[in-house]
């Protein structure tokens, strides 16, 4: 009986630990995308999440810790690893795994609803020290899923550096539809008045169009209609 008494209220205080982080970082969030990182201070974090400030030291080690733990929750939530891994080992053909993952980023990058575009949004348009953090923990390990994914489509090796070129090239729109929703502008007006759907289509053939030119150019002679339609393009 001692045993089963001593061991349960440790884990409400775990349960209690865990939310109290997630309110620290989604508090964070929400103010850091209005204000930037710099003009954020712990203080103001720790009022808004009904915390103390060593709240934050404790679950996050320090500031810039909680700042690189939202730009990594910004991104996941921008495309998560799930999402990606689940596409990749999808049976589907390599063209609508592109497709998918297209389709997940400009819904998530053109969401109002979350935080996380504007925290990315800034970002991107002022890098910090704290960007290569995020390549490191969100970034990269997300690049070999879709590199994997673009050589099923143009037949070129993984390593090949010219598919690391195709990969920026394809996520590069994407990533700016972060940066053209920030601010009232031509673009962000484009943007805002397409429907989802054909912005999809827009970036997915796009993308697809500059892939087959690669892989045209790669083998030295042009696609036969019955290649294009496979996706198989080492043939």
């Amino acid at each position: 009986m001692t045993s089963h008494v001593s061991k349960n209220p440790l884990r409400p205080r775990r349960a209690d630990g865990e939310a109290t982080r997630w309110r620290i970082l989604e508090e964070a969030g929400k103010l850091i995308a209005v204000s930037g990182f710099a003009e954020t201070s712990s203080k103001s974090i720790a009022q808004k999440a009904g915390v103390d400030l060593a709240s934050i030291n404790y679950h996050f080690g320090s500031r810039a810790g909680l700042y690189q733990a939202v730009l990594a929750e910004a991104h996941s939530r921008l495309i998560s690893m799930k999402v990606l891994t689940e596409v990749g080992a999808s049976g589907l053909p390599a063209r609508d795994k592109l497709r998918k993952v297209i389709e997940s980023m400009v819904k998530s990058a053109t969401s109002r609803q979350s935080w996380h575009t504007r925290v990315l949004g800034r970002e991107l348009l002022s890098p910090s020290s704290h960007l290569a953090v995020l390549q490191t923990m969100e970034v990269l390990p997300k690049f070999q899923v879709v590199l994997t994914i673009l050589s099923e489509i143009t037949g070129l090796a993984p390593d090949d550096p010219a598919l690391s070129r195709c990969l920026i090239s394809v996520g590069a729109p994407c990533a700016m539809l972060l940066v053209v929703g920030r601010h009232a502008t031509i673009f962000s007006d484009i943007v805002t008045a397409t429907p989802k759907e054909i912005l999809v289509e827009h970036l997915y053939h796009f993308a697809l169009g500059g892939l087959e030119a690669i892989a045209r150019k790669r083998s030295g002679h042009p696609l036969s209609p019955a290649v294009r339609m496979s996706g198989n393009f080492d043939q």
